[in-house]
């Protein structure tokens, strides 16, 4: 059921940006909005505890999102965390991501890096990706400083994983 209710408010999210403003844009700014969330515990138990008032709940979500995102992504995050959604957030964006892809006939690929890409960075990545999977991706990147070095690259349910650890770790094996 809970995956039937994500997919229906990816679904909404996307309709409503479609018809809204530049969907891009609104992508960028939910992804950013998700690996937020992700990473801060104190906005995950602020937006999805029930017992913080709703109003209390959308005043943090219009303290952090205004200025800094347009007004159609500050208002589907509302709306997902007004409908009470809001531990189901990060997984309602990265549907929403997927289905957006999709409407323009590519899969998404995460990547796990210690540093920001590029632009050209991202490209030659998306290249080699579809090069080696067949695959045409966008690519999404979180500066995540555990890789080391590299990238961990998801897509769906495959991992590749470029990382400097993978490498070490496979050294370090090859020497036992």
């Amino acid at each position: 059921m809970a995956d039937a209710a994500v997919a229906g408010y990816a679904e909404a999210l996307f309709a409503v940006a479609s018809v809204e403003g530049d969907l891009s844009a609104v992508e960028d700014e939910l992804f950013d909005f998700a690996q937020a969330f992700r990473s801060n515990d104190e906005l995950r138990t602020t937006l999805a505890d029930d017992n913080v008032p709703a109003a209390r709940r959308l005043q943090v979500v219009d303290d952090l999102l205004d200025g800094r995102a347009s007004a159609t992504t500050s208002s589907l995050v509302a709306m997902v965390v007004g409908a009470g959604r809001a531990a189901e957030l990060p997984a309602i964006v990265d549907a929403f991501i997927e289905r957006s892809a999709a409407s323009r006939n590519k899969a998404v690929a995460t990547v796990r890096s210690a540093i920001a890409l590029t632009a050209d960075q991202r490209e030659r990545l998306a290249a080699a990706i579809r090069t080696s999977t067949g695959k045409d991706v966008e690519i999404r990147v979180v500066e995540d400083p555990s890789v080391l070095g590299g990238v961990v690259t998801e897509i769906g349910d495959d991992i590749i994983d470029g990382s400097v650890r993978r490498r070490l770790n496979q050294l370090r094996e090859s020497f036992r």
